[in-house]
């Protein structure tokens, strides 16, 4: 996707765009985007969207070569006997890991993500961060999924984010950055919508909710407080982003909400892993049982699934 240069943090995007949030009606309004149903046939494409969508990831201390080569096969085939199963959109892991991904995906269709930045806390001196960036970017990232500085947005350390991002995505060049916000730690909806705001006019092509490494993850009220700043982001600047969702989001029922969310907020164009995204583990396995259970009329053992 082609992405015209970002604007200046300016009074016209965060200031005008970035008003008080009302959060009764937010909340309101993400429950009762909630209760949406939808029919069999449409189920059947939610999932099959859904899975399209994911960046299954892995973040552990343990994690090896020989477990990146396993997950890449299942990022390939999610349902090694099902051919009508799609791939996902990425394989998300730490940079040391990178090369091992990449050569177990390459010349196929699956992105290589790689967080960076000092995930998940962004502790470390800019340059280190931005060093970080530019390994995992050299090793053959596609995507490279970074973290705000939490402490100095809170500080009230705005330009330094701006800048942070600024300088992450120069470091990552070609490759789309997506900027985490860690929507626990900043403490209201209005610092959601501020800091999201911050991120995309500093050129991030991407903003998600969560590390997944602390407890308050992603939330329904989250995504669409981010959503809607997306959407005003746009219609202020023509610069269409694209949103994550990760931490916490294990169901396949949980992942069609969060589809609603961006048709309703967003509309359809967003309904592609070009602009969407959801953050996966245990997740990808429920998807799947799930479009077993809409073909068959019941479950499949869990056993026949790999695990994550």
């Amino acid at each position: 996707m082609v992405q015209t240069a970002p604007p200046p943090l300016s009074g016209v995007v965060v200031e005008e765009a970035g008003g008080a949030v009302d959060a009764v009606g937010l909340e309101a309004r993400a429950a009762a985007l909630a209760t949406r149903s939808i029919k069999r046939d449409s189920k059947l494409w939610a999932l099959d969207l859904a899975i399209r969508c994911c960046d299954l990831t892995t973040l552990e201390g343990s994690d090896s070569p020989g477990k990146i080569a396993a997950l890449a096969s299942k990022a390939l085939r999610p349902a090694p006997t099902d051919p009508s199963i799609p791939h996902v959109a990425a394989l998300c892991i730490y940079p040391s890991l990178v090369p091992p991904a990449v050569d177990a995906l390459s010349g196929t269709d699956v992105k290589v993500a790689s967080v960076a930045t000092a995930f998940p806390s962004g502790q470390a001196p800019l340059e280190a961060r931005l060093e970080e960036v530019r390994y995992a970017v050299s090793a053959g990232a596609d995507e490279v999924d970074i973290v705000i500085s939490r402490g100095a947005f809170l500080a009230g350390g705005e330009v330094a984010v701006f800048e942070e991002v600024q300088a992450s995505k120069e470091a990552a060049g070609a490759a789309h950055l997506k900027v985490i916000l860690e929507i626990g730690e900043l403490g209201s909806y209005d610092r959601i919508r501020r800091a999201s705001l911050i991120a995309m006019s500093a050129g991030a092509d991407f903003i998600k909710t969560s590390t997944g490494k602390i407890p308050q993850a992603s939330s329904l009220p989250a995504c669409l407080v981010m959503a809607e700043a997306i959407r005003d982001f746009s219609d202020a600047t023509g610069r269409t982003v694209g949103l994550k969702v990760a931490g916490g989001i294990r169901s396949a029922k949980d992942a069609i909400r969060y589809l609603v969310i961006m048709n309703e907020t967003l509309g359809a164009g967003w309904l592609t892993p070009d602009l969407f995204r959801i953050g996966a583990s245990s997740l990808l396995n429920d998807l799947l049982m799930q479009i077993d259970k809409q073909r068959t009329g019941r479950y499949s053992d869990p056993d026949r699934y790999t695990l994550d």
